[in-house]
């Protein structure tokens, strides 16, 4: 069994206070807002608007069929390889995550990336744009929009598929490793789940998480929240790592321009290559061995 890594000393990370707010009646997940604990420069809208279709050439879009849905999704890599979802932020289907697909397909020896769009379309421009689409997520129909999306991996020429996430992505990473037992493995970014989603003791397939250490986003992505975690994944059985991330803040991984300026402007300035490359290598190795195998 692969042990837990936590890199560094674990300093508090209270400078911004994180707070859970009740569930939506349509939410299997307890929402948490995230707007209340940013800048107010932060809340107010951006020039974004035109980054939300960046990166969008590499992309095939296709439509997957779910129950009685059909919803969007984004393709890119080579045909016959390993599958690996990739979920977004609570801002949508932008700019950051198709930036990490293609470079998930970039990877050696090659993956097959799918982003579903879980907003239907809808893209949050500012902070407050964005905590209201993942206010109104449904999280268990996310959960059977990634099932939809793995199944559709394996039926195109994917034999085994992984799921990654950031922040809100992050969580729904890890219930998918619990709710959907086709899914081969899972890494996840600085998200976990709520109890009322999924407990990660009951976790079935393997896996990866990556904290900041100073992410102040409390029983959602901070240090104790990680701890946690890392204790539920211990009594699953599964094979997991956490690793913690010295000196970093939540979203460490963004590091397209558009990006760091968009954390800086929420107060997450941050700048650690070391550690995104770093979290990177251990990506690349986690889904190599359980995808490849």
């Amino acid at each position: 069994m692969l042990t837990t890594v936590a890199a560094g000393s674990l300093r508090s990370a209270a400078s911004r206070a994180f707070f859970f707010s009740k569930a939506l009646p349509n939410s299997a997940a307890t929402s948490f807002s995230l707007a209340r604990t940013l800048s107010p420069a932060a809340v107010s809208r951006s020039s974004f608007r035109a980054m939300a279709s960046a990166s969008a050439a590499p992309f095939n879009k296709i439509q997957i069929q779910r129950d009685d849905t059909t919803f969007d999704a984004y393709v890119v890599g080579k045909d016959g390889a390993p599958g690996i979802i990739v979920l977004q932020e609570w801002w949508g289907v932008d700019y950051e995550i198709k930036n990490h697909a293609v470079k998930i397909s970039q990877l050696a020896p090659g993956f097959k990336a799918l982003i579903p769009d879980l907003y239907r379309g809808k893209v949050g421009l500012d902070v407050a744009e964005a905590q209201h689409l993942m206010d109104g997520l449904d999280w268990q129909g996310a959960v059977k929009d990634i099932q939809a999306s793995v199944n559709w991996l394996k039926a195109n020429g994917s034999k085994k598929v992984g799921v990654t996430g950031f922040c809100m992505g992050g969580a729904l990473s890890i219930a998918s490793s619990v709710l959907v037992p086709e899914v081969d493995a899972v890494v996840a970014f600085y998200g976990v789940p709520s109890s009322e989603l999924a407990d990660p003791a009951k976790a079935k397939a393997p896996v990866q998480a990556h904290f900041g250490e100073l992410d102040s986003f409390v029983g959602f992505s901070d240090v104790t929240a990680a701890k946690s975690l890392e204790e539920k994944l211990k009594a699953s059985g599964i094979p997991y790592e956490v690793h913690i991330y010295p000196g970093n803040n939540h979203a460490f991984m963004n590091r397209s321009p558009e990006a760091v300026k968009r954390r800086k402007g929420m107060g997450l300035a941050d700048e650690d290559e070391a550690a995104c490359q770093l979290a990177w290598s251990r990506f690349q190795s986690w889904m190599s061995c359980y995808l490849l195998a």
